[in-house]
């Protein structure tokens, strides 16, 4: 690899970095303009890298494995603010070369979402079990208890993994269980969330995401069927949200599901382009994709954001 691409990936990631770690602090309500609070922001910062780097190095190293050529992880970063979009980064890509058939495509395909997923599990448990007192969130939004507090107005979308890791891990008589309005302003849960969520809308099954690539190598060419399925519903519940400035409010839609179908269908593209040598996959990975979409039900939410 040449030289001036290995800079432009330790930029990229010390970039990264650097936006992330200002979006930790952020999200604990203090000053980013002040550098001494730069270290508060690196609980959030270490643990959402440490998922998206986990999730593109298992794309990475499974094409390493079947010798396709492929980049290492191009991160995303960008700018937090101290309104909706905050997580400091857009994530991270590679570029891949050349994949010889549909059985490496689904190997090099699915072991992003599951190392990410293991990542993501391991850091919501910890931000669960080591959730701080009542007076945490105090610290934050004084008199919270006895004042109702908005913070931003922002409510992130509960999912069925989400909430049966708190069901388990939690203990809430030493410790104070944060509504999903909050939980913005606990790093690992902020991390782990936005990891679910991520891991969520990679496994989608079109087009050329990751769940695209999946199902493509084990429908073959079923695959457009599933993947227009999928993106009518995405973009119905998008067109459904507009309702509510008719004053008609529909639960469990949201208006972002519009702007990501557009997403998918100019930028993503919901077909998968044809690959030349299709080989049915085997038991193993056929059961392997069936989870990766087990994954997917139990990590997406249909309404992710509410403000």
């Amino acid at each position: 690899m040449k030289k001036y691409k290995i800079t432009l990936h330790i930029v990229l990631f010390i970039l990264t970095f650097f936006t992330t770690t200002l979006a930790g602090v952020l999200w604990l309500n203090y000053d980013p303009t002040d550098l001494l609070n730069f270290y508060r922001g690196l609980p959030y910062s270490i643990s959402i890298l440490l998922i998206i780097g986990s999730h593109e190095f298992g794309h990475y190293f499974a094409a390493r494995y079947h010798k396709v050529e492929s980049t290492l992880p191009y991160f995303i970063p960008f700018p937090p603010s101290s309104g909706f979009l905050n997580f400091g980064t857009l994530g991270a890509i590679i570029k891949t070369r050349h994949i010889p058939n549909t059985k490496v495509m689904f190997d090099i395909g699915i072991a992003g979402p599951l190392v990410g997923f293991i990542f993501t599990l391991l850091i919501c448990i910890i931000g669960i079990t080591t959730l701080p007192g009542k007076e945490f969130i105090e610290s934050i939004h004084p008199n919270y208890f006895s004042t109702p507090q908005q913070g931003l107005g922002l409510e992130f979308g509960d999912t069925i993994l989400f909430n049966l890791l708190v069901s388990i891990f939690s203990n809430p008589e030493s410790s104070f269980i944060p509504p999903m309005s909050e939980i913005y302003h606990y790093p690992f849960l902020c991390a782990g969330w936005f990891g679910l969520f991520v891991t969520a809308m990679n496994l989608l099954p079109i087009g050329q995401l990751d769940g695209g690539h999946i199902s493509y190598a084990m429908f073959k060419e079923k695959h457009i069927y599933i993947s227009y399925i999928i993106f009518s519903v995405i973009l119905i519940s998008g067109l459904l949200s507009l309702l509510q400035y008719f004053a008609i409010i529909i639960p469990f839609v949201w208006s972002g599901w519009l702007f990501w179908g557009l997403v998918l269908f100019f930028i993503v593209k919901l077909e998968h382009p044809k690959i030349e040598i299709e080989i049915d996959l085997d038991f193993k990975r056929m059961a392997l994709g069936y989870f990766a979409f087990f994954i997917l039900l139990i990590s997406i939410t249909p309404v992710p954001f509410n403000i």
